[in-house]
């Protein structure tokens, strides 16, 4: 009874070449701002700028590893990775959400020295350039609010929205130390901005461990998807039920299936298959039928 189990391998159609099209301007306006604001950051002894040039620098290796994955998980399944390469997406989020907890500890340790030490800062500059990196980093969160969303799309944009937060910070700062002279200001919102960031980073993290895991998707009731197919004509009961994510939005369902009668599996399949990507968003459904006979002489 075992062999005869029926499985659906055909992933849905992912745009990953045009997403990675999309990641690669992002990819040039960020590395070359980067390097402007690095050095921008060390001339005006500023430490928002240059805490927001090593988002920059972090962001441009995060978006490069984004436009990587986003061409490789375009890539067809082989006769060794059957299932293809979408989870390198997954991969590469926590590669970049691992390395923003990196510079968030970095900034802040900087910060706590910078505040019980402070440097002088060139308010009137650090607001110019400042304002540039607000600019660019507008338009890098337009090229991504473009692009496919998923888990890697996800993660780029986490660095470009603490970029986006950095370039905020850096330029109020350079207002408060222009018109006032208190420099303290300068690490005090560079920790703000990393305290706001770590909660966005944590929660990414988490979802791509989960992933990884495979553990089952927090939006789905594996109870309520064996009830429901439990409840079909035909079928007598359902066990052994595993759902887990394959790549971003691509979830996969395997499940023994006890029939009265397994001439009617060939209703049964089709109906069961439209039941759970109709009613529950799954496309990859593996499905196992067994008799009620079978499994009373054999157990599951």
């Amino acid at each position: 009874m075992s062999e005869h189990h029926v499985h659906q391998h055909d992933l849905p159609h992912r745009h990953g070449s045009q997403t990675h099209l999309q990641l690669f301007w992002p990819v040039v306006l960020t590395l070359g701002f980067a390097f402007v604001e690095g050095i921008g950051g060390w001339l005006t002894h500023s430490l928002a700028l240059l805490g927001d040039a090593g988002h920059m620098f972090s962001d441009s290796a995060a978006l490069a590893l984004a436009w990587f994955a986003a061409w490789i998980a375009h890539k067809p399944a082989t006769e060794r990775y059957t299932y293809g390469f979408a989870r390198v997406e997954v991969l590469v989020a926590l590669i970049n959400g691992a390395v923003m907890l990196l510079i968030i500890a970095g900034i802040v340790f900087e910060a706590v020295n910078r505040i019980q030490d402070p440097h002088p800062v060139q308010g009137g500059q650090v607001m110019l350039i400042a304002f540039l990196g607000l600019l660019v980093n507008l338009i890098v969160a337009r090229c991504l609010h473009q692009a496919e969303k998923n888990i890697n799309s996800r993660a780029a944009m986490l660095h470009v929205l603490g970029d986006l937060l950095g370039s905020v910070a850096a330029l109020a700062a350079g207002a408060v130390i222009y018109y006032t002279g208190w420099t303290p200001i300068d690490p005090i919102l560079s920790v703000f901005i990393c305290l706001l960031l770590l909660g966005s980073t944590v929660n990414l993290l988490r979802e791509a461990i989960h992933v990884l895991m495979e553990g089952t998707p927090h939006n789905i009731d594996t109870d309520e998807i064996e009830q429901a197919m439990s409840k079909m004509i035909g079928v007598a009961s359902v066990h052994d039920v595993h759902v887990w994510t394959l790549a971003s939005g691509v979830v996969a369902l395997t499940a023994h299936v006890q029939l009265q009668d397994l001439h009617g599996w060939m209703n049964v399949l089709p109906n069961m298959r439209e039941m759970l990507d109709a009613r529950f968003n799954i496309n990859h459904v593996t499905l196992q039928p067994e008799t009620v006979d079978w499994v009373e002489e054999h157990g599951n």
